[in-house]
């Protein structure tokens, strides 16, 4: 990964500026900030204004063009107006079809469900059926929780730290997930660099996967069994974690063994993004529910959720919205899903994802600042530290202990304490990033973790361009606050 020269892929100017760069770009953004909350999420870190965009590049009103590594926070599985969706848009407006049918049965919700039962997980397909809901993902979580809690007349979630439902306060059945109401009990969540035990490992998921048990069998009389359990198999804004097979394999089992619905939220690792068609197929667990939304709608608003056919219980009055017929998005999904299983993708990002992992992990150890590198097929993190200060053991705050006559399985998989989040250096590295003509995103508690999204049809060329253009954004970054290049201790 050289970081002296950016070469863009063939027949891309990216991060360069065209030689009449157009007049609206400042205006446009300077109306945007007027009108719209502070709270924009992504336009204050992106000040962009994309005006045309095909596959990995987004070309902005000022003529710049940019390498889209955040490809709509996963929901572009074939990039930017991938040719097979726009021609099933095309074909679907050209048909007359209603654009909402609410949810009406229609030859474009027949073909889409028909696309989505042929990629289903094993253990799933056999029994699956599939409930349409609002377009976000948030509702269909919400919709899941509903679900569960009919089928099984009980209240409550189990869901994890640093999970989406936890950090982005989704909510449940109209309750916010913050309120007692909902009660939902978080659980600690395994991982290597941050370990809520500070042990790491195979250790570390045996210790999660022993408190949640704990919690479950707890005979005290106040702490009911809950409607349902619900997890991500890779943490996507808790900063790209992935689950442990055996942790999530457990998981399955303790849920099974005291009929408790599990909940897999499938919501950004679907439809190839970590190397499976779906990211529990890794770990060979069937779930009762999985929750769709992003991906499955082709880049535009779709969300399902999935269940074994024997919660459906047939509930008068169940929510279902305005907007579950979203007629373009079914044929936009159908499309996309179909493609991404006829040409294999998810093998392609299996193996593309674990070669840029390779290449990523080299810059932790020739910076200081970067503490961990990890994720799975194309959905990638890069943890950003603080290396002056002193480290600590993760989200629990546990101590870790001395290096002296520590065992090496008592130690985090990366050989290194783990340093402070560093979420200015993360924010910094953005921006330079955006300079250099690559669009990334940042997740993690803390927000110090730099997420790669790249479209499953990234070429192994423009892969490398990525990669040098991140590691360049990392040097400019802590050159700028004083911590080059440096040897990991």
């Amino acid at each position: 990964m050289g970081r002296t020269q950016v070469k863009p892929p063939p027949g891309e100017a990216v991060g360069t500026t065209a030689p009449t760069p157009r007049t609206g770009h400042e205006s446009i953004l300077r109306r945007q900030a007027a009108r719209e909350p502070a709270a924009r999420t992504y336009a204050r870190a992106l000040p962009i204004v994309p005006v045309r965009a095909r596959g990995l590049t987004i070309e902005g009103a000022d003529g710049r063009r940019y390498l889209d590594c955040l490809s709509g926070a996963g929901t572009l599985a074939l990039g930017h107006n991938h040719p097979v969706v726009l021609e099933a848009v095309r074909k679907a407006l050209d048909s007359g079809a209603p654009l909402n049918a609410l949810d009406l049965a229609t030859p474009a919700k027949d073909a889409f469900l028909t696309e989505l039962y042929r990629t289903l997980p094993s253990g799933l397909a056999e029994r699956a059926r599939v409930r349409f809901c609002g377009p976000a993902g948030s509702e269909a979580v919400g919709t899941a929780y509903a679900l569960v809690r009919a089928a099984t007349g009980r209240s409550g979630l189990l869901a994890f730290t640093g999970s989406g439902l936890g950090t982005t306060g989704r909510t449940l059945d109209g309750t916010s997930a913050d309120t007692p109401d909902t009660r939902v009990a978080r659980l600690p969540y395994p991982q290597d660099y941050r370990c809520p035990f500070g042990v790491g490992g195979e250790h570390g998921a045996d210790l999660a996967a022993r408190w949640t048990e704990s919690l479950l069998d707890d005979p005290g009389p106040r702490v009911p069994l809950p409607a349902g359990m619900i997890v991500e198999p890779v943490q996507s804004e808790g900063g790209v974690i992935p689950a442990p097979h055996t942790w999530l394999r457990r998981m399955r089992q303790l849920t099974a063994d005291r009929s408790i619905p599990l909940i897999v939220d499938e919501i950004q690792t679907g439809v190839g993004r970590t190397g499976a068609f779906w990211a529990v197929e890794h770990s060979g667990v069937a779930p009762d529910v999985m929750v769709l939304s992003k991906a499955i709608g082709g880049s535009l608003p779709l969300a399902v959720v999935v269940y074994r056919d024997d919660l459906d219980i047939g509930e008068a009055g169940a929510p279902v919205g305005t907007f579950p017929g979203n007629q373009l998005a079914m044929a936009a999904g159908t499309a996309t899903l179909a493609h991404v299983r006829e040409h294999a993708l998810a093998d392609r990002a299996a193996t593309l994802g674990e070669r840029m992992l390779g290449q990523l992990r080299t810059l932790a150890s020739e910076f200081a600042c970067v503490g961990d590198v990890r994720g799975r097929g194309l959905m990638i993190g890069v943890e950003l530290v603080d290396p002056e200060a002193e480290g600590d053991a993760g989200l629990s705050g546990a101590p870790v202990a001395a290096e002296g006559g520590v065992e090496a399985s008592m130690m985090p998989r990366s050989g290194r304490h783990p340093l402070p989040a560093a979420p200015e250096l993360a924010a910094a590295v953005q921006q330079e990033c955006l300079r250099r003509g690559l669009i990334v995103g940042l997740g993690g508690r803390h927000a110090s973790v730099v997420q790669l999204l790249p479209p499953l049809i990234l070429t192994d060329e423009q892969a490398s361009a990525v990669l040098d253009r991140l590691a360049d954004a990392v040097l400019a970054a802590a050159r700028c606050r004083g911590g080059g290049p440096a040897a990991a201790p």
